[in-house]
């Protein structure tokens, strides 16, 4: 395990971490500096406890309103995906259709040309 460590509210914290996750856990643990900042600096010194339950409340509410909009993201794509397979189907369905319109249209052709040249069509036409 890897060794790191991090600044909160100017007090030094050692932490493992996994290899090669030193720097995202130095990120993590700056951003969450900056709210226990942002706290302090509204609030004052209000005790270390406080102000650090605080602003593990002010993530988890971000963290509650960025899953809220995945979830709402993740029925738009569904939806998405539902009314693409629906319009995929019935784009199938209008190919065959126009596919059998010109397999006729072929077959009546055939058959004009054949009786212009004097003969009856084959069933292989």
């Amino acid at each position: 395990m890897a060794q790191v460590t991090v600044n909160i509210d100017g007090k030094a914290y050692r932490m493992a971490c996994e290899e090669g996750q030193e720097e995202h856990l130095t990120e993590l643990a700056a951003r969450f500096d900056r709210y226990v900042g942002h706290l302090k600096q509204q609030f004052g010194e209000i005790g270390d406890l406080r102000i650090t339950v605080m602003a593990g409340i002010m993530v988890m509410d971000e963290l509650s309103e960025v899953s809220r909009r995945l979830k709402t993201l993740e029925t738009e794509v569904e939806n998405i995906r539902g009314v693409r397979d629906a319009a995929l189907a019935e784009q199938a369905k209008g190919d065959e259709a126009i596919a059998g319109a010109l397999s006729d249209v072929t077959a009546q052709i055939l058959g004009i040309t054949a009786k212009l040249s004097g003969r009856a069509p084959s069933a292989a036409e």
